[in-house]
């Protein structure tokens, strides 16, 4: 009788707790099925990011882009003429449809207002030729739609070649320091065409142009190369070592003069008592002369990206590879002697993406300053253009280095 009243009580529970548990089993299970998403999206997400972080911003292709440029002809005044290729005429804009795409990642959008608010009350310093120009107004042109750098290089020196803008908004100093050989240099022969002028390099000197104004400076970017192919006599320690393109009897030392720069660039800074700052190296950026060179009548008339068989036909390639080459074993040994200073040292590795880019000279729309003439210019690059990504690999190596204090 016990038995039977027993098994009777446990069968009504039993039937009444069967709905109940289906019902918080459908009730629950969308519940539990989110949140495992969730995690399992966090969780990809992590992943994603520290897979990112190692990612090589450098190696990828460029594809194709629908969206318009980050500024136009309107809404950027800080251009030289000879990059403002819509100015001079250029008909073309497929160009512009175009965005590196690294391999394994995502390159992020430059976003303004994000650069801004991290280099809020700090200074910058462009180091090098007319290419670190090029760079320079590129970025000014990319923050312009959030601040208005004003020109004060009044402020600070009358010669053309430096410049100094200012932004009130967010305290913001950016300067171009004019030193294309980063040394010490003279020109031998005042009366040659700039790009048969004898010149002497004093190696082991930095050129004082920079070394004496960077100290302070919160970010110090080289960016130097196309200056490095004219007559030289070397020097160091105050006598000839070689000299390179030279009727001399002397030791012919090619891209000895280019190595030994950049070392004594990177010893500078590292030396500099004060200096706490970031520095960055963008190496080398290729030119695109066909059919001979700017003086013999060379052109470069393409409106898109090389393919991948086009790159590797590039017929500057080896040259570029052994300069490229020269500045990846300075700025390694760099960047180790830097860490045990505590000083940290990025590479901004343009040469090959821009190697695949042709297509982004002003070519014959670009201007000489004050000559009615025009050359053919397949050195610089068309702004807006690809010249643009320089500054979004700048932002995305610098928010790295704010967020855990290592570099790409």
């Amino acid at each position: 009788m016990f038995s039977c009243q027993y098994a009777s009580r446990n069968i009504s529970k039993g039937v009444f707790l069967l709905p109940l548990t289906l019902l918080l089993v459908v009730l629950l299970l969308p519940l539990i099925r989110n949140l495992n998403q969730r995690y399992s999206k966090t969780y990809a997400n992590n992943l994603e990011n520290k897979e990112t972080r190692r990612c090589n911003l450098f190696s990828g292709t460029w594809s194709p882009y629908p969206e318009e440029p980050y500024y136009s002809n309107s809404t950027c005044p800080y251009r030289t003429d000879k990059q403002n290729c819509f100015m001079h005429g250029r008909p073309d804009r497929e160009f512009l449809k175009w965005r590196w795409k690294p391999d394994e990642c995502e390159l992020p959008l430059f976003d303004a207002t994000q650069f801004l608010n991290l280099v809020r009350g700090k200074s910058m310093a462009f180091v090098g030729d007319s290419i670190g120009r090029n760079q320079v107004e590129s970025l000014l042109c990319l923050i312009n739609s959030v601040a208005h750098p004003e020109d004060i290089t009044a402020r600070y020196t009358n010669h053309t070649f430096f410049k100094w803008w200012f932004s009130a908004d967010f305290n913001l100093t950016v300067t171009m320091l004019w030193s294309p050989f980063l040394v010490k240099s003279i020109d031998a022969d005042l009366n040659a065409s700039s790009y048969y002028r004898a010149t002497e390099l004093y190696l082991d000197e930095a050129d004082r142009a920079w070394a004496s104004k960077v100290e302070n400076f919160d970010y110090v970017i080289f960016s130097t190369g196309q200056w490095f192919f004219r007559p030289f006599t070397f020097y160091e320690n105050g006598k000839v070592v070689g000299c390179q393109r030279c009727e001399k009897n002397m030791t012919e030392l090619n891209f000895y003069g280019y190595r030994r720069a950049f070392r004594t660039a990177f010893r500078t800074i590292r030396d500099l008592k004060g200096f706490k700052g970031l520095t960055f190296l963008v190496t080398h950026s290729p030119d695109h002369f066909e059919n001979g060179m700017w003086n013999e009548g060379g052109s470069c008339n393409r409106t898109k990206p090389f393919t991948v068989e086009e790159r590797r036909e590039y017929k500057n390639g080896d040259i570029l590879e052994t300069l490229h080459h020269i500045q990846v074993e300075e700025f390694a040994v760099a960047e180790k002697e830097g860490r045990k200073k505590g000083l940290y040292f990025g590479m901004i590795d343009i040469t090959d993406p821009m190697a695949m880019r042709p297509d982004g000279h002003p070519n014959r729309y670009g201007k000489v300053v004050d000559k009615t003439v025009t050359i053919n210019d397949c050195v610089h690059w068309c702004m807006p253009g690809p010249v643009d990504s320089w500054n979004e690999f700048l932002l995305y190596m610098m928010k790295l280095h704010s967020e855990n204090g290592d570099m790409v």
